[in-house]
């Protein structure tokens, strides 16, 4: 493997994750090998109407799947597995991962019917893995998931060290502190390239521990003795919820667990030992109600105001098991993600009428490092180049400063897009290619069937509504034997704009009485004349546009 690495190339190619925070996918390639790290998926963002999730397009690997060798996960979070399922019907590779990450991945497969079908590994941190001409070494990390790993990928053109997702913990809950004494090996070995986490590039200083979360739970339990507690936050957080099962345990309290993704992710982590729920401690929903209500704690989803989540359910009195009373104390444990601010006030608002007083302060920390963690690691890796990922352009940009604060050449530091094809090696990098890259649309059971085109023509829908003309035409003569009828929806309320519809159904009339007496036969050109006459009419009286859709029926 020494011999010459000096004129070795690998090529590192982001299908996702850059530009934003998710959907996180990067393939490394050598000759006949290609390893995949992450498959994550990214939530729709607000003008994607009726999207259910958002997946990496694998387009690239599609097209070399015989030399994709496998995919390797850093850590159990939606946005580095959720795509997993989607993705490897299409590129059906072995899935290496730490015992709770593969444990949630076997839990997706499940639903999907592709346990039998897909091979999956448990790795152990230190371990390493031989895939094609990769080799791949799992090294401990902090982060809000326990189980998550770092990534030395040994290569013939050299080492590259992927932190994925990580913070430095000196104080972790379960498990040990990242192993610092491994990335000061790697370092002094000498590292190609370090891909980093831009998360919190912008934020100085260090994360605080996950333990100091704990401190403030119990002093909450302690001086609300008399309250029914509600904690929501993060499912996938196993060491949050273990420290208030251990807070719920001390101060004699039962503990529930609502909200399906809460349940999937305790479930799994208890099977397999990350957390240590003590002998009845936790209680069905069913039977709360035969507990007073100041003896019971429930741990539920939905801290970040999604609609359909078991906190919003209850602020919103939807949640058929739980009602919010007076005196609860809800606890939001977790900060708002950029975008869902408005979301997480309005829960927090209807929770505050309902007469619950709600906690959101020093009830968190990230799970990400910032900058002192990332200078700490740069300092101990000694990258020969930068790779800053995870993380939208600002985020990029800060580590990319941090870095070269950290003295590596500003032409080292390299910032990509998805996409982005770059050959690295000892003697220097640069950009060969571009490949397909881009989120594919997930609705229902349809991947993909939902592109620009409609979610524009929805979009359109959503805020001008929709007039359809409806006329039938005999067949040969062209005579108009019914209509055109008007039908309306989402544009005015039709019994209290009658003049409007008569007004519009003349100017309707007068368009297609003017084809036949012009002798027009061809439908397209009906069509477009009637979309035209009544779209002027409506701009001018109501400077409004909405969809026209004119259909003609022969008989």
């Amino acid at each position: 493997m020494k011999k010459d690495t000096k004129n070795n190339k690998v090529k590192i190619i982001p299908l996702g994750g850059l530009e934003q925070i998710g959907m996180n996918m990067t393939a490394f390639e050598y000759e006949d090998s290609i390893i995949v790290v992450d498959c994550g998926l990214a939530f729709p963002s607000d003008d994607m109407l009726g999207i259910d999730l958002v997946i990496p397009d694998v387009t690239y690997l599609k097209n070399n799947i015989d030399k994709v060798k496998g995919f390797v996960i850093t850590h159990g979070h939606e946005d580095h597995i959720g795509a997993l399922p989607y993705v490897l019907k299409d590129v059906p590779a072995p899935v290496y991962g730490t015992k709770l990450t593969i444990g949630l991945i076997e839990h997706k497969l499940k639903e999907h019917n592709m346990l039998r079908t897909i091979k999956r590994k448990v790795v152990k941190h230190g371990q390493s893995i031989n895939l094609g001409c990769f080799r791949v070494e799992f090294v401990k990390t902090n982060h809000s998931i326990v189980d998550a790993s770092a990534l030395a990928i040994f290569t013939p053109a050299g080492i590259i060290v992927h932190t994925g997702d990580f913070k430095i913990d000196y104080t972790p809950v379960f498990g040990e502190p990242a192993d610092l004494q491994r990335f000061a090996e790697l370092g002094k070995k000498g590292v190609l390239a370090l891909m980093c986490d831009s998360t919190n590039a912008t934020r100085p200083g260090f994360t605080m521990s996950e333990r100091t979360v704990g401190k403030t739970f119990d002093a909450i339990f302690s001086e609300h003795q008399n309250n029914r507690i509600i904690v929501a936050t993060f499912a996938s957080n196993v060491d949050r919820v273990q420290q208030i099962i251990s807070s719920a345990c001390k101060y004699g309290r039962k503990v529930v667990i609502e909200g399906r993704s809460m349940v999937n992710v305790i479930g799994t982590a208890s099977e397999l030992g990350y957390i240590d729920i003590p002998e009845g401690t936790l209680i069905d929903i069913e039977n709360l109600k035969n507990y007073r209500p100041e003896d019971t704690v429930l741990i539920t989803t939905g801290s970040q105001g999604e609609s359909m989540a078991a906190l919003s359910r209850m602020a919103a009195s939807l949640h058929r098991k739980v009602s919010i009373m007076p005196g609860d104390v809800v606890i939001l444990s977790s900060t708002p993600i950029p975008g869902n601010e408005k979301a997480v006030s309005r829960v927090i608002n209807e929770l505050s009428m309902k007469g619950a007083e709600v906690i959101n302060q020093d009830t968190h920390v990230s799970g990400h490092a910032c900058q002192e963690e990332i200078k700490l690691i740069y300092s101990l890796v000694r990258p020969k180049y930068a790779i800053p990922v995870h993380g939208e352009y600002r985020h990029l940009m800060a580590q990319k400063k941090l870095a070269e604060s950290m003295g590596i050449p500003k032409e080292n530091v390299i910032v990509m897009s998805s996409g982005d094809v770059i050959e690295i090696g000892e003697e220097g990098y640069k950009t060969v290619d571009r490949v397909q890259s881009g989120g594919i649309l997930v609705d229902g059971l349809g991947i993909g069937d939902v592109g620009n085109i409609v979610l524009r023509d929805r979009q359109n829908l959503a805020q001008n509504g929709i007039i359809v003309v409806v006329l039938t035409l005999e067949k040969y003569s062209n005579q108009l034997l019914a209509g055109p009828d008007i039908v309306s929806r989402g544009f005015v309320y039709v019994r209290e704009s009658e003049d409007l519809m008569d007004e519009a159904q003349a100017i309707v009339d007068a368009a297609v009485q003017d084809c036949l007496k012009r002798h027009v036969s061809d439908w397209g050109k009906i069509k477009n004349i009637i979309r035209d006459s009544l779209s002027d009419f409506l701009w001018k009286r109501m400077k409004r546009n909405p969809m026209i859709l004119p259909i003609i029926m022969e008989v």
